[in-house]
């Protein structure tokens, strides 16, 4: 560092040695042809001479500055040793960087996206498992036939409709004809399969021997 300084002094000494000459030349040009009684030329000059005295005490304390850096140099550059790391303060500098983590391991993003998939599986889980599940229902049509044309229908559809069975829903009913003035009963029902059996509903039906003949399926459809 003290030989980097000595350099650099000795440039500003060459610099300010050359601003000195061309003061002195400029300086005894003026003297050469001055007139006495030319009170302006006088103060250029006082002016100048007083730059060039400036000049020479500020080369002077130049090399005053450049000889005591010298001897402290001992003449010699001072050699600059960086700093001596041992192994023990490496590895602990090692650890502490270790320690600290910016952005996050990839294991502690992979933990917690695999935590969030869980959570929302579990959630579709539970979503699914209070869904309702689909109950397997079927549109039933049934044809009720009576005994003879003196059979009172509305006491027959009565009856019928008395039959309850758990998962039976009766619907509407019309009277369709037959023949020589008979008519039958034609009944709408909805059942669910797992629960009405449609030849225990049509034998119930039966069972209304005093009014009842038979009992046919007109139409079976799934819902």
């Amino acid at each position: 560092m003290a030989n980097n300084l000595t350099v650099l002094d000795s440039l500003q000494f060459i610099i300010d040695t050359t601003k000195l000459a061309e003061a002195e030349r400029r300086y005894y040009e003026h003297l050469s042809g001055v007139n006495p009684d030319d009170a302006a030329m006088r103060e250029e000059n006082a002016r100048l001479k007083k730059n060039i005295e400036d000049l020479q005490n500020q080369v002077k304390q130049l090399n005053e500055r450049v000889s005591k850096l010298e001897l402290a140099a001992g003449g010699k550059p001072v050699e600059t040793k960086p700093p001596v790391v041992s192994s023990g303060d490496t590895n602990k500098k090692v650890e502490d960087d270790d320690d600290v983590d910016l952005f996050g391991s990839d294991d502690e993003e992979d933990a917690e996206a695999a935590k969030v998939r869980e959570q929302r599986l579990a959630e579709y889980a539970a979503k699914k498992t209070k869904k309702p599940a689909l109950v397997a229902k079927s549109n039933v049509i049934l044809d009720v036939k009576p005994w003879d044309d003196e059979t009172d229908m509305k006491v027959l559809e009565t009856e019928v409709r008395k039959i309850e069975m758990d998962g039976l829903l009766w619907g509407s009913a019309k009277l369709v004809p037959l023949a020589y003035g008979i008519k039958k009963l034609q009944i709408a029902t909805v059942v669910e399969d797992d629960k009405v059996s449609i030849d225990e509903l049509t034998e119930k039906i039966q069972e209304i021997e005093d009014y009842v003949q038979s009992v046919d399926i007109a139409a079976f459809n799934k819902i």
